[in-house]
């Protein structure tokens, strides 16, 4: 996981005091009580519209060493935002592996591969945005396609479609998009399809590790293909395959780890319930416009988490003094992230000074 880097000319001292064994040694503080649900404000998004037709700029003569028949831009505002980081924990809370995703349903579903959650029993997806959502489980998964489909714990997200009669001829001009989080190193590309088999094609680009997961899009920004190899020979899975997989699922399938299930499963000797620990802890940003010299504060706040990890309550017990450091406080205290427990809290000292 990456930490949010502290703001410059501004150290900020957090000290955790958690109620089970986290990555750093600590002092144990448990508060006990009831979890209030908070509800972050959706945003509102729309379907991916359909390719532009407007002449190619001298970047995307550059990319392909000839005029783009794709609109690069266009693949960058529609369907990049569809596109993010999953990010799987082991049932100890350890990561496991980060790949690329993308969502297919308004209400949070979204493909990856069948490898990227192999040994998972927790993950988040992270968006461009920097937006983070807890994953519910696994709703299907083929190991022999290596395509999975999961749910978030999300609604009104950005989404692609699935062509489920895509042309898939050799020369057949397609666009490659990950995650805005991976930089430029990931941004939208147009190559073309090499190679094609029954359940499988291959395209004329070398992709990075960290395009694994990523949609292969056509002229339409519709989804043609998965990413399941990268390379210099990178292997796609064709969306044909992809949605004869999603027809077989059963309309009421929910999501689901496959450790969970097996622990609801009794038992002679049941496993003890793992300690909760802090997976995801990013300090909080000095606020800008409040860096003048001497000016300090230190506060504690006090997290409740839900059994899935995510935080319900933030309460100040003791406020900074300054309005604007609390404010700050509290909007990265609410994107941390704890392993599965039945719900705990934790007391969270935070201080803010100036060089």
């Amino acid at each position: 996981m990456r930490l949010f880097p502290f703001t410059s000319g501004c150290l900020i001292c957090l000290a955790i005091f958690a109620t089970a064994g986290c990555r750093r040694k600590s002092t144990t503080h448990i508060i006990g009580e009831s979890p209030a649900a908070q509800s972050p404000s959706p945003t509102v998004v729309s379907n991916s519209p359909q390719g532009s037709t407007s002449s190619p700029s001298p970047t995307q003569v550059a990319q392909t060493g000839r005029p783009s028949t794709l609109d690069l831009s266009q693949l960058e505002n529609s369907v990049r935002p569809a596109v993010f980081w999953i990010t799987v924990f082991d049932s100890s809370g350890k990561l496991l592996r980060t790949e690329t995703a993308f969502f297919i349903s308004g209400d949070g579903k979204f493909i990856t591969t069948a490898h990227a959650i192999e040994g998972g029993i927790n993950a988040v997806a992270k968006t461009g945005d920097g937006r983070i959502y807890n994953v519910s489980g696994v709703i299907a998964g083929s190991p022999t396609l290596d395509v999975a489909l999961l749910q978030a714990d999300a609604k009104y997200v950005p989404f692609l479609t699935l062509n489920k009669t895509p042309n898939l001829e050799t020369g057949t001009p397609v666009g490659v998009v990950g995650s805005a989080l991976g930089g430029s190193a990931e941004g939208a590309r147009e190559t073309t399809i090499s190679t094609q088999q029954s359940d499988r094609f291959g395209i004329a680009a070398t992709l990075l590790s960290d395009s694994v997961g990523s949609p292969i899009v056509d002229a339409k920004n519709e989804v043609i293909g998965v990413v399941i190899s990268g390379g210099e020979k990178a292997t796609v899975r064709p969306s044909s395959a992809v949605s004869s997989l999603l027809e077989k699922i059963a309309s009421d399938a929910k999501p689901r780890w496959p450790e969970t299930a097996q622990a609801a499963t009794p038992t002679p000797s049941p496993r003890p319930t793992p300690k909760p620990r802090l997976v995801y802890a990013p300090a909080p940003a000095f606020p800008p416009g409040v860096s003048r010299p001497g000016v300090s504060g230190t506060g504690r706040f006090h997290l409740t988490f839900d059994a899935k990890g995510n935080v319900t309550n933030v309460q100040v017990v003791k406020s900074t003094g300054n309005p604007y450091f609390d404010s700050a406080a509290i909007q990265t205290l609410r994107q941390w992230k704890s392993s599965p427990s039945q719900g705990w809290a934790v007391t969270v000292p935070v201080t803010f000074q100036t060089r």
